[in-house]
């Protein structure tokens, strides 16, 4: 016997009746995201390695840890996505669509790829939605991106949430980099104490000692001075007025000063949703403003704000009951001369937009009736010679286990009154 071939490891399998919660937040995507004028792209699952090196930053943990790269035939670097932001950016830039599409707003949905150790809600082929709106630099609009991510998750019934909102300044002097060599300073001093990641972090990348999650780490970086201290003018008065827009907008939101992102590109508002509801790994969302990036990838100077949200983190989240999208009928009959019967009754509900099953392999009555509990049908229509004699269909409440009939003129109104 040839051995089994087994799924790579942080990967996973997605069928019924998960993939109906997959299918209910999708839809929920599109409906909801099409209200704020977002319009969907869809970009390669892989890109050269270069975008994602200049775009995301060479000393982030992404780069430098998590990214699947691998030479093609003709020795050419590329990457699977580890996420889209920089994708959706290259996409607007080579398709020239900074010039041509107005508003500037899209949303997409689709796997990204990072080497890492799978944990809940995360796998090394995970997959997410986000949001990007370019051209707006108004602080309004960092309130709305940041409104309309927090309402997606509400309307989902996701609970227990809090929204942390930052400021991680901009590439002026005085700002950032300004704020970067005190903070190097300051880490410098602990040196010795950090982990052997933060050391390296300390001369590279000092900011992301913030991320780190080693306890002492956390202890330290604690006392480390905070960017709000240090924006510049234009950087705090841009954030105030962020403030500003959120309470306009009735959003409670919670100051993080030691909040940064895990990607290079963000100048600005850096924001994040967090719910209870999963414990330790307890990031749903996240996102902010990336005002250089289009430049740094060789287009236009145009500035841009966005969030990716973990599908599989919101899926945790998602009850069953509410991805069922509408009842199911099982459509059953006692025999097999009254197939053809079935068959017309249950074409009758597709084609008025129902879910209907028949099963016709299974004749015997407490079979098929069995085959409706397992594919969760709300109610049985049932065919039987005397209901084919008397024009009329029983049905039967699946749950309750009541059972009645009606006669065919009237089965528009009953489905109008129960479905």
């Amino acid at each position: 016997m040839s051995e089994k071939v087994s799924i790579p490891k942080g990967t996973k399998d997605i069928f019924y009746p998960e993939v109906a919660k997959w299918q209910y937040v999708e839809n929920h995507i599109r409906e909801f995201f099409s209200r704020f004028l977002y319009r969907e792209i869809r970009t390669p699952i892989f890109e050269h390695s270069e975008l994602f090196q200049r775009g995301i930053g060479g000393e982030t943990e992404v780069v430098r840890k998590e990214m699947y790269t691998f030479p093609d035939k003709a020795g050419r670097s590329l990457t699977l996505r580890p996420e889209n932001t920089a994708s959706v950016v290259r996409a607007a830039i080579e398709n020239n669509l900074f010039n041509e599409m107005y508003p500037l707003r899209f949303f997409y949905i689709g796997p990204m790829f990072r080497y890492e150790k799978p944990q809940k809600g995360r796998y090394r082929q995970f997959h997410q939605m986000g949001i990007e709106v370019f051209g707006d630099d108004s602080p309004g609009v960092d309130a709305e991106v940041i409104y309309s991510a927090y309402q997606f998750l509400v309307q989902l019934g996701i609970r227990d949430m809090k929204l942390l909102v930052n400021s991680v300044g901009c590439r002026r002097e005085e700002c950032r980099p300004g704020f970067l060599k005190k903070l190097e300073t300051e880490a410098e001093k602990h040196h010795d104490q950090l982990c052997p990641d933060c050391q390296r972090k300390v001369h590279t990348n000092p900011l992301r000692i913030f991320d780190c999650k080693n306890q002492k780490c956390t202890e330290i970086s604690n006392h480390f001075p905070v960017i709000l201290d240090h924006l510049c003018r234009e950087c705090e008065t841009h954030f105030e007025q962020v403030k500003a827009f959120l309470s306009a907008l009735g959003t409670v939101y919670t100051i993080n000063p030691r909040m940064v992102r895990g990607l290079d590109y963000y100048t600005k508002t850096a924001f994040e949703i967090t719910s209870g509801q999963l414990g330790a790994q307890d990031a749903v969302l996240g996102g902010g403003r990336y005002d250089d990036l289009s430049k740094e990838l060789g287009g236009p100077d145009i500035t841009g704000i966005g969030f990716a949200a973990g599908m599989e983190r919101i899926i945790l989240h998602v009850e069953a009951a509410a991805a069922k999208e509408g009842k199911i009928i099982l459509v059953a009959y006692q025999n097999q001369s009254l197939e053809p019967d079935a068959v017309k009754l249950t074409k009758i509900l597709w084609e008025k937009g129902l879910n209907a099953y028949i099963s016709y392999s299974t004749k015997n009555m407490k079979k098929q009736f069995k085959r409706g509990d397992r594919i969760g049908a709300d109610f049985a229509f049932i065919l039987g010679e005397d209901e084919i004699q008397s024009d009329t269909i029983s049905i039967k409440n699946m749950a309750t286990k009541e059972q009645f009939t009606i006669k065919n003129e009237e089965l528009d109104q009953w489905l109008k009154n129960n479905l």
